[in-house]
């Protein structure tokens, strides 16, 4: 089973090079971030005419998430991050595909930092540990799978000097994440790739994605179940070369069925 991460930015203007990336590589699972469209702009019909099914959270012009599944509706478990029923930003969705259930999450970049923007960036961020926190303990499959908007560690990122006071980046950031890994979740990218320079995001000033200068912040993390299946774990590079691209380049994982189910 294949299950990817992609944050489209855009999927009005970007459906042509979503539809191509899902002929080509025919991800079981695709978790969508920011798809800048209104729920009623979602194109449903199209992804349907090349086999996927899907659920969506729109919003108009910003965020907006998506999971998408070939040959099977996904099952909606949930529908937006428990915990703040002001919070109105689309950006959490779950479902169970194949028996394993799928967290797709948008979560906020929190720039400038410090302000208003990185506060709601990190009160989100304690929803979704106490969240993370309960599908942990059931013991199910579990794949959290989405754009994090951290970067882990100073190997993650292209002169990390340059991003001490990024919210992607800053001390209270990397805290949380490292408390929600602390539950033990495997980062599947970073455990098939431990010391390799791999980024997930690539500006689109300066050449950066020419000059790989980029971040990584597209993470897959894995419950037990799941990590145990897990045969591989890949950035699709060259998508992020192609025209009109993202500035995302989609991450996947890859795994056994019969080690996850067995």
């Amino acid at each position: 089973m294949k299950i990817a991460t992609f944050n489209i930015n855009g999927i009005g203007s970007r459906l042509p090079a979503l539809l191509q990336w899902l002929e080509e590589t025919q991800p079981d699972v695709a978790c969508l971030q920011e798809l800048k469209a209104p729920t009623e702009k979602f194109p449903e019909q199209a992804l349907r005419d090349i086999g996927y099914h899907a659920i969506w959270q729109g919003q108009k012009s910003w965020n907006g998430v998506a999971i998408l599944a070939r040959g099977v509706q996904p099952q909606e478990v949930q529908r937006g991050l428990p915990g703040d029923t002001s919070d109105e930003q689309s950006r959490y969705l779950e479902a169970a595909v194949n028996g394993v259930l799928i967290a797709c999450l948008y979560l906020p970049n929190g720039n400038p930092a410090p302000g208003p923007k990185f506060d709601y960036k990190l009160a989100w961020m304690e929803r979704f540990i106490e969240r993370a926190a309960g599908l942990y303990a059931s013991g199910a499959p579990v794949v959290l799978a989405g754009d994090y908007n951290v970067i882990p560690t100073p190997d993650d990122v292209y002169k990390p000097e340059r991003w001490l006071t990024d919210a992607l980046f800053r001390p209270e950031t990397r805290a949380a994440f490292e408390r929600l890994m602390a539950q033990g979740w495997l980062d599947a990218l970073r455990h098939m790739h431990p010391d390799e320079t791999i980024y997930t995001f690539f500006d689109y000033f300066r050449e950066a994605y020419k000059r790989n200068a980029g971040l990584r912040i597209d993470h897959l993390l894995l419950s037990p179940a799941v990590a145990r299946g897990l045969v591989a774990a890949q950035v699709d590079h060259d998508v992020r070369g192609r025209e009109k691209p993202s500035d995302h380049a989609p991450t996947w994982i890859e795994l056994d069925m019969t080690k996850v189910h067995g």
